[in-house]
């Protein structure tokens, strides 16, 4: 059975009905979205916590891992609603103002968690691969002025996002006049243009959102890697740093990938069905019903990140049971930061390879 949506977008008819519509849906996603929300309050809020009392923004990486946990603590507000909506049926009793501003921050944080993560692969591809000629530019001055620049960036990339949502009045077979958060429809008048706005925004979450920012961090991820297992090589004494280096990039890249690859390869089949003129039934059921689970698993990144980026480090985990103990931080005993500890191996790795170097220069030259 069609149905009817009235109210802002009175006369729309819905080809497929209500699909994706499960009860297992309605049950099992409101759980996993207040898991999400519990364990990356708690770890996010942990994070900064523990870099504003202790570790301080001195470094670069520092500066990007904050605004890292700020950007998924302002999205992970927005859970609650969510797992409302879903746990209802889709029904949101929040108004037009939530659903416009929770669906952009949705948006808001995929663009700004993505842009923080290509910023700290491009920080750190820096001070490994390039230490000496990247320290004026490595400074917390400019990583501040980077940040300011994603959050604007960021912030206009989801305003189309948050114009195109509005709270809307469907009429169905299962329950009658459901108010939903959903994507406004097109009138008569300006359906080609409405069409074409969509989906440009959709490929716009596709390329900027995720494409282009993960074929630079695997780039920078490559570069890296090549270049410490160089510095291993050469001078042994570096190895087992290396290979932490090596092991905390590996994991931040598996855990971007696994997150966000379901969700792009189903927005992408969503993409496709948008711009066929005939509408199968079939394949709408089935992305309907995956696209709530890809989006559980993308909104996991953002509990994902702390472990990540902050947890895997010694200096973090003495710094979070210094916290969680109370201690004052007037204590404090210096301990290198991440970005300070992948610039000393840097350094190390490009003085062995200069003196290899002019070894075999002056050894020619006898």
């Amino acid at each position: 059975m069609q149905n009817i949506t009235t109210g802002a977008t009175e006369g729309i008819e819905l080809t497929c009905g209500m699909s994706g519509s499960h009860e297992f849906i309605f049950t099992l996603v409101p759980i996993v979205y207040g898991c999400n929300f519990v364990i990356g309050i708690v770890g996010n809020s942990m994070v900064v916590a523990v870099i504003y009392c202790y570790m301080k923004l001195k470094t670069v990486a520092n500066v990007f891992v904050l605004n890292l946990a700020i950007s998924d603590l302002t999205f992970l507000i927005t859970l609650p609603m969510w797992a409302t909506s879903t746990a209802t049926g889709y029904h949101w009793p929040f108004g037009g103002f939530l659903c416009k501003a929770s669906a952009g921050l949705v948006i808001f944080n995929l663009y700004t968690s993505i842009f923080f993560l290509t910023a700290l692969s491009i920080d750190r591809y820096l001070a490994i691969v390039h230490p000496i000629r990247s320290r004026r530019l490595r400074t917390v001055s400019y990583a501040r002025i980077t940040c300011v620049g994603i959050w604007i960036f960021a912030f206009v990339l989801s305003v189309p996002t948050a114009i195109t949502r509005d709270v809307h009045t469907i009429t169905n077979y299962i329950t009658n006049y459901t108010t939903v958060c959903g994507v406004l429809h097109p009138t008569i008048g300006n359906t080609a243009i409405w069409q074409k706005l969509l989906l440009a925004i959709s490929l716009m979450k596709s390329l900027l959102g995720f494409l282009v920012p993960f074929v630079i961090i695997i780039t920078c991820y490559c570069l890296i890697g090549r270049e410490l297992v160089r510095a291993r090589h050469i001078q042994k004494s570096s190895r087992s740093r290396g290979d932490e280096v090596l092991r905390m990039l590996a994991a931040a890249v598996l855990a971007f990938f696994l997150c966000w690859v379901p969700h792009q390869v189903f927005h992408l089949m969503q993409m496709l069905t948008q711009l066929s003129l005939e509408k199968d039934c079939a394949i709408i059921e089935i992305i309907d019903t995956a696209m709530p689970f890809t989006i559980c698993i993308a909104y996991f990144n953002s509990c994902v990140n702390p472990i990540v980026y902050g947890f895997v480090g010694n200096n973090f985990r003495k710094n979070l049971l210094r916290l969680l103990r109370c201690s004052p931080n007037g204590a404090r005993v210096s301990h290198p930061s991440i970005s300070s500890k992948m610039s000393a191996l840097s350094f190390r790795a490009s003085e062995a390879l200069s003196l290899t170097a002019k070894g075999k220069a002056s050894s020619d030259a006898k």
